[in-house]
Parts: structure tokens; C-alpha cells; sequence
């Protein structure tokens, strides 16, 4: 019996498709409802950049208007007199007064902000933490204006003691000298905006040290780490950019917080060595409590200050953008 065979060859493969084939079918894939979602969320997208837009526009004009009339320069001027004829303004006091106070906000709410965040993620027992987290949450919902009520009828009155020390021993430094005044200063900003972004800063920081890798920590600990070495050679690497940021959000609420810096300080437009003395304002408080008794063009000069604050929020959120951008295994990092 005779058994022929034949050569078979294998078919050609099929042509691989071009890679706008693929994106053809990609998008002829898709669903209805995906693309009015794609399409809702890139306008919404869209739409605030339009309002952000119009919002500089508005305020770079009205502003423009002010400044041209000014006889004082606006950056350095060390006086805000909008009446006269013809009228002097500057930004210098309020640019002062809203960095310092932000400052000393800052070196206040940020360590005791981290601290908490540990304590509540490697710390704290469950039961524990869970209560405290969730007030932590409740005080960030807390309107501005019941923490200044809060400031001027609790916090005021009990800083004369502090206040006191801080002459006695550190006076000598000029910056906690006090001349027995209301303890109506910078450093009591200071202290109710440090009470007011410390559950911004301690929610944000918790939340970055829950996404530490869980092998980095049994790691430390297999190598005979305590708890405060894992802390310290795992956890807090790992979550400094997002402590960065998180302290730089909580910034950016400081900068432009208005109705609790108005309603426990005293300005008086100088600028002083000493926290503990009446301070010159902040570009928030000085727009709210000048607006209303403005007239047109004292309210273009408060809406030119505004817009140099408004620059100075957008520069911090975006630089906390940034940092956050720079850790992408945030999103990957398992709890």
C-alpha cells in the first residue's frame, strides 16, 4: 500500500491591525453610556477651567483699574487709605501679617497633625481609632465662623497666662515681647488657624500612612525593628511627599481664611516684631471687614489685593499637586 504525503504548510497569520484600526474599534466598542460619561466629564473639565479663567480676568481688571490710580506702590506701600484725594494703598502690611500668621499655623498643626496620624494608624487599637478619626472628621466640617466665635469668647480670654510666660522667659527676643495688651495678635491667629487645618492635614497624612506597603513594615520588624524604627525607616520615607502636600492643602486654608482672623484680631496696619502684639491684618480679614463701607473704587483696591492672594492660593495648591504627582505608587501601595 502506497502512502503518498504531502508538504501542508501552516496558513500565513493574519495581519496584526494598525494601531488607529485598534483605536477604531476601541472607540466603536464603546458604549453609549461611557462616551456621555467621557463627554460629561471632559466638559465639566473644561468648564471649571473656563470659570478659573474668567474669575482672573475679572479680578485682573478691576484691579488694573486701582492700580493705575494709585500714588503709592502697591507692594511696599505701609498704608491703605482708599478716601484720600489722591489715594494711597499698598499690600505690604497684609502680605506680612497673612505669611506670618500662616507660619505660625503651620509650625503649630503640622507636628501634632502628623502625630495623631500615626498614633491612629500603628498605635491606636481599632476601637480606638475609629472614634477618634471620625471626630477628627466631624472638626473639619466645622464652619470658620464658629471657630472665631469659639477664638473671641474662649480663646482670647485664656492666653493672657501664655501670653505672660512667654514675656517673661522669651521676651528678650523681641518676637514674644508684650506690652500687656489684649492678647489679640498674630500668634492667636495663629493658634485658631492651627486648630482649624489640623483635620485637613491629620485626615490627608492618615490616609497616606494607611497606604504604606504592609511587606516594608514586616520587613523592619523581621530584621528586629521596634515599632518607632519601623515608623521611622519605613513609614515616615514613604509618606513624606504626602505629609508635603497634605500640610501644603491645609496652607492653602490658612491663606485665605477670613471671618475667624477678622473676629479675634485687632489690626492696626504696622507691622510689629512681636507676635504678641496687635498685628497689621491679612489680605482676607482686611477685605471683609473694608468691603461693605468701600466705596467703587475702594472695592477695585480690595479686589487687587484679592487677586495677589488669589495667585498666591493657586501657587500653593499647585505646588501640592505636584508633590502628590511625584509618588505614583500611591495608587498602587497595598494596605
Amino acid at each position: 500500500m502506497d502512502i503518498t504525503t504531502r508538504n501542508t504548510q501552516a496558513p500565513p497569520p493574519a495581519p496584526r491591525p494598525s494601531a488607529a484600526g485598534r483605536k477604531r474599534t476601541s472607540h466603536s466598542a464603546t458604549r453609549p453610556g461611557d462616551r456621555i460619561f467621557l463627554g460629561l466629564s471632559r466638559g465639566a473639565g473644561i468648564l471649571l477651567l473656563v470659570i478659573m479663567a474668567a474669575i482672573a480676568v475679572f479680578l485682573a481688571y478691576r484691579a488694573s483699574l486701582a492700580i493705575s490710580k494709585d500714588h503709592g506702590n502697591f507692594l511696599t506701600t505701609f498704608e491703605w487709605n482708599t478716601n484720600l484725594n489722591p489715594p494711597v494703598f499698598g499690600i505690604a502690611v497684609l502680605a506680612f501679617g497673612t505669611v506670618v500668621s500662616s507660619v505660625v499655623a503651620m509650625v503649630i498643626a503640622v507636628p501634632i497633625a502628623v502625630a495623631i496620624a500615626l498614633f491612629l494608624t500603628h498605635y491606636a487599637p481599632r476601637r480606638v481609632s475609629g472614634p477618634i478619626g471620625y471626630v477628627i472628621d466631624l472638626l473639619a466640617a466645622v464652619p470658620s465662623i464658629v471657630y472665631g466665635l469659639w477664638g473671641a469668647l474662649v480663646l482670647v480670654p485664656n492666653l493672657n497666662g501664655l501670653f505672660s510666660w512667654l514675656n517673661d522667659y522669651l521676651g528678650w527676643t523681641g518676637i514674644f515681647s508684650w506690652d500687656g495688651g489684649a492678647p489679640r495678635s498674630m500668634l492667636t491667629v495663629g493658634i485658631l488657624l492651627a486648630i482649624m487645618i489640623l483635620p485637613i492635614i491629620t485626615n490627608v497624612s492618615r490616609e497616606v500612612f494607611r497606604q504604606v506597603p504592609r511587606m516594608h513594615e514586616e520587613a523592619a520588624l523581621a530584621l528586629g525593628a521596634t515599632r518607632w524604627e519601623v515608623v521611622r525607616m519605613a513609614v515616615l520615607p514613604f509618606g513624606r511627599s504626602g505629609v508635603v502636600s497634605a500640610s501644603m492643602l491645609g496652607l492653602g486654608r490658612a491663606l485665605g481664611e477670613t471671618m475667624a482672623v477678622a473676629t479675634v484680631l485687632s489690626p492696626d496696619f504696622l507691622i510689629h516684631g512681636s507676635l504678641l502684639n496687635p498685628g497689621g491684618g491679612t489680605f482676607a480679614q482686611n477685605i471683609a471687614s473694608k468691603f461693605s463701607e468701600a466705596t467703587e473704587y475702594g472695592r477695585d483696591a480690595l479686589i487687587a489685593s484679592g487677586l495677589v492672594l488669589f495667585v498666591i492660593t493657586l501657587l500653593v495648591n499647585g505646588a501640592a499637586r505636584m508633590i502628590i504627582a511625584r509618588r505614583k505608587e500611591y495608587s498602587g501601595a497595598n494596605a
